[in-house]
C-alpha cells in the first residue's frame, strides 16, 4: 500500500514535471504571441491593436534573398510597397473575437501573391489556430494550421 502510494506520488511529481518543461500556451483561448504559418518559414507575432487583434511577420527562417540582401515584399501589386522589408510586415489584422475561441472580420495578407483576403481565425481544441482566407464568403477560400513554435521566436528588425 505504501509503495502504491510512493509510485503515484513519484508519477505525479514526474508528471508536473514534464508539463512544465512544455512550451506554455497562453490562458484559455488567448491567441497573441508567436506562431509559426503552416510552412514554418516564417513566424507571425499576434499582439491586440485597439479592441482588436493584428499580427505581423517578426520572424523568418530564411530572411536574407540570394543576394545576401533582406527580402522585400517583390508580389505586391503596388509597385510603392514592392520595396518594404518582408521582416515586420503587417499580415493580419482587424480581427474581432464573435465567440469563444473565435475571431473573424479580419483580414489576412499573402506575400506569396501580393493580395490582401477576409479572413478568420478559430482555435483549435489541439491548441493550433486554423487560419481561413477567402474572397466575399468562406467557403470559397483556403485554410492554414499554425503552431506555436517550441519557444519563443527572436523578432528580426528590418534593414
Amino acid at each position: 500500500m505504501i509503495r502504491k502510494s510512493i509510485l503515484g506520488l513519484a508519477l505525479l511529481i514526474g508528471a508536473g514535471a514534464f508539463l512544465s518543461a512544455m512550451p506554455a500556451r497562453a490562458g484559455g483561448d488567448d491567441i497573441t504571441g508567436w506562431w509559426f504559418d503552416q510552412t514554418q518559414r516564417a513566424g507571425i507575432l499576434i499582439a491586440p491593436c485597439g479592441q482588436q487583434l493584428c499580427g505581423k511577420i517578426a520572424w523568418l527562417r530564411e530572411p536574407l534573398d540570394p543576394a545576401g540582401k533582406p527580402k522585400l515584399d517583390n508580389e505586391n501589386p503596388d509597385a510603392k510597397l514592392k520595396t518594404r522589408t518582408l521582416c515586420q510586415l503587417p499580415m493580419i489584422g482587424g480581427f474581432n473575437k464573435t465567440g469563444q475561441g473565435e475571431w473573424e472580420d479580419g483580414w489576412i495578407y499573402n506575400p506569396e501573391d501580393g493580395d490582401t483576403y477576409k479572413s478568420r481565425m478559430v482555435l483549435q481544441d489541439d491548441g493550433n489556430l486554423r487560419v481561413r482566407g477567402f474572397i466575399g464568403v468562406p467557403w470559397l477560400g483556403k485554410s492554414q494550421v499554425w503552431s506555436r513554435p517550441p519557444t519563443a521566436l527572436t523578432e528580426c528588425m528590418p534593414a
